[in-house]
């Protein structure tokens, strides 16, 4: 099989396109065939040795896929010929992935594997975690969701617009700005602007926002405080903008909010329950139409490093997906 490989940390992250043999699964593990890969904002940072999860090298970047059982170790609960995806630490760049069986997820009859893949993988499982169990959002609040064009962003629009909130969304371009009305945001400011956090305060009439949705972290994610309403919620969802903010104690004390860290991906590791639960609810809102997952890209295998330099230089709208084709010689 052909899969990117980072055989040593460099500040540009460089990734080497190799020929591996092919993996063999063991007990309790799937070998799946690539159908799509999520591109994450987590990929940009592995490979460069920036998150917080450090792998030992060399390894396979991805954490999400989607795609063909063909083969599976003693102990499976799933068989080949099912379709699954999955959320796993490392190892989706490439045309066959392992995965183990408890992770995997049956992607519905009539589903596209890419759609299956953007609703159950990494941005709307989070979003919906953040947004209901973190937040506890309620019908009638104000979400302000920032980087809301993007594939984390767009999945918490939605979500928030599906519990009955008002979305205010921001983004950092025009074009950006008119994907954000698209998808339902009544209002849609650029945080590049200066005046963003006023345009904020004038579009809820100076309350602020009942909850805030921050992927971006940096100034923007300090400046938030400054339209948190009155017991409001801050979700720190990550930090895309930059390094994380160190947040005063006093904004918080005199709005009586709450700021609250989402690790999605620790949680479903220790209530794999919690994770089959957020999935039920995001396929039941898929089904009555609520939620359309917004897939700004899907690239093949082979610009895996030009997909990750859209997500780290803010160009992607959207979630972003490798799609690799399926070689002549390959068995169906």
């Amino acid at each position: 099989m052909r899969c990117w490989v980072v055989e040593a940390i460099t500040d540009e992250g460089r990734m080497v396109l190799a020929e591996r043999p092919d993996p063999v699964p063991g007990p309790s593990e799937l070998l799946v065939r690539v159908e799509a890969a999520g591109v994450n904002f987590a990929d940009t940072l592995m490979v460069r040795g920036r998150y917080q999860r450090k792998p030992d090298l060399p390894f396979v970047p991805g954490i999400e896929v989607s795609g063909e059982v063909v083969a599976a170790g003693p102990g499976c609960a799933r068989a080949p010929g099912e379709r699954v995806c999955a959320s796993v630490p490392t190892g989706d760049f490439a045309e066959l992935a392992l995965v183990p069986d408890a992770a995997a997820t049956v992607i519905p009859a009539g589903v596209p594997s890419d759609t299956g893949l953007v609703l159950l993988g990494v941005n709307y499982p989070t979003a919906w975690y953040a947004l209901h169990r973190r937040a506890g959002i309620r019908p009638g609040e104000t979400v302000l969701v920032h980087a809301a064009a993007g594939g984390v962003g767009s999945a918490a629009v939605q979500i928030a617009l599906a519990a009955g909130c008002r979305v205010i969304a921001t983004a950092g371009s025009p074009e950006k700005l008119e994907v954000c009305l698209r998808l339902g945001a009544e209002v849609a400011i650029s945080y590049e602007d200066a005046g963003w956090v006023e345009a904020v305060r004038d579009a809820t009439g100076g309350a602020g926002a009942d909850v805030i949705y921050d992927p971006v972290g940096g100034r923007v994610g300090l400046d938030s405080l400054r339209v948190l309403a009155w017991h409001g919620r801050l979700l720190i969802v990550g930090f895309a903008g930059g390094a994380p903010p160190e947040l005063p104690a006093n904004r918080l004390l005199l709005k009586e909010g709450m700021a609250l860290g989402v690790f999605w991906g620790e949680v479903k590791r220790r209530d794999p329950d919690l994770l089959r639960e957020v999935q039920d609810a995001l396929l039941a809102l898929q089904a009555q139409g609520r939620l359309d997952p917004l897939i700004g890209g899907r690239l093949p295998l082979e610009e895996a490093p030009a997909a990750l330099a859209q997500l780290a230089g803010r160009r992607s709208v959207g979630k972003l997906l490798l799609t690799p084709r399926r070689r002549e010689h390959e068995t169906p």
